[in-house]
């Protein structure tokens, strides 16, 4: 009998965090250039995305496109004149969606990893698992984030944001047959925290397609980058979702990792990034990347991955 070692099946839970989750490519990035591949990806929220567009094939695709982007380039996705249903401009997130996670005819059955996007059903609270479908429309549900984002429709329910209830997806890693699991938490440390710098305002800026709408734009960039020159002044509209958002997701992350821990938890330093903030990809992904280096030899200890030794997932 030939005494074979089966390896454990390594899960990559892929935390809620909006701009933050960048730092999810270096994190990806990074494991696979020390040979540690997962074998099951969940994600919610931006993890969804990140996780979607690594197991479609176009990480390397959206990594390009994160590092490429300007302020002015996120400022393009947002609506300010303000619908009844968010601020986002869905035509614009459909063609993201489709152009750097995947396209319209992926379906997540038919990934070569098993993956799942977390989202939440409005009207019970409940927990969603996308684990076949359209793999861009579970992406949509799982980063529908309330207020900004618009609610989806499936099988007769709304769905928003999952990191409303599951913010770092162990359990869906481990139900999916993760027997170690590997989960980033995009969100320690950010309570309390504030980025009180002025941002530069680069002549691309003040040339954004916005200009006839210079007020609103202002308040939208100063509330969610977000910058207040007072400790009196009263919180503008996007501050007050960001930090409540915030708020949110750190106390259930707290709550949920404490039931369910990570075999390990990885978590880069982003405090000083704002929720909306997707222009400082090159930052948080560099973040990403270092996160994996400071715990690889954990990571080496409980996967039995050495060095130099690729999965064969």
């Amino acid at each position: 009998m030939n005494n074979v070692s089966i390896l454990p099946k390594i899960g990559l839970a892929l935390g809620s965090g909006a701009s933050r989750g960048w730092s999810h490519i270096g994190v990806i990035k990074a494991l696979l250039r020390e040979g540690i591949e997962p074998d099951i990806v969940c994600g919610t929220s931006v993890g969804a995305i990140i996780g979607g567009s690594y197991v479609a094939g176009n990480l390397e695709k959206l990594e390009h496109w994160v590092l490429g982007s300007t302020r002015t380039d996120v400022l393009r996705f947002f609506d300010i004149s303000l619908s009844q249903s968010g601020f986002v401009d869905t035509e614009r997130l459909s063609w993201f969606l489709h152009s750097y996670v995947a396209a319209e005819d992926q379906r997540i059955e038919d990934m070569a990893k098993k993956y799942a996007a977390v989202s939440t059903n409005l009207d019970t609270g409940r927990e969603v698992w996308f684990m076949e479908g359209g793999l861009a429309d579970a992406v949509r549900a799982s980063m529908a984030l309330p207020g900004l984002f618009p609610a989806v429709r499936n099988d007769q329910r709304w769905l928003v944001d999952g990191g409303l209830v599951n913010p770092v997806p162990v359990t869906v890693c481990r139900a999916l047959g993760a027997d170690i699991v590997i989960a980033v938490n995009l969100n320690s440390g950010i309570i309390g925290k504030r980025n009180n710098e002025t941002p530069e305002v680069t002549a691309e800026d003040k040339r954004g397609v916005l200009s006839n709408l210079k007020q609103q734009a202002k308040e939208y960039s100063n509330s969610i980058f977000p910058i207040r020159d007072g400790k009196d002044e009263a919180p503008g509209l996007f501050y007050a979702i960001a930090n409540s958002v915030n708020i949110v997701q750190d106390r259930i992350t707290r709550s949920r990792l404490a039931g369910d821990p990570a075999d390990v938890l990885l978590s880069p330093h982003l405090a000083h990034i704002g929720m909306l903030e997707f222009h400082r990809a090159a930052e948080a992904i560099k973040e990403g990347e270092g996160s994996v280096q400071t715990a690889l030899a954990e990571i080496r200890r409980v996967t039995g991955k050495q060095k130099g030794v690729r999965s064969s997932s």
